[in-house]
């Protein structure tokens, strides 16, 4: 499974807690907030579950608003 499948997983796992419809796949450009949805809570969720699965804080050097800029972080470390 490659870095992008896990992390739509892990966005899967996070709309299913919230009782919304899965994503069937994501595209770099989606926004967090804007085409997936996410609000405070979500990110903070999405943040935990990505550094238990990639061991890296996201918002560690600022904020992320994209899928491609979880990806380029991920793929840094």
């Amino acid at each position: 499974m490659n870095n992008k499948d896990k992390l739509l997983t892990i966005i899967n796992e996070v709309l299913e807690g919230t009782q919304r419809e899965k994503m069937s796949k994501i595209k770099d450009e989606y926004n967090l907030r804007l085409d997936i949805g996410f609000d405070s809570f979500d990110l903070a969720e999405l943040t935990v579950r990505i550094e238990e699965v990639f061991d890296i804080d996201i918002f560690e050097d600022g904020i992320v608003e994209t899928i491609e800029q979880i990806l380029i972080k991920i793929n840094e470390k």
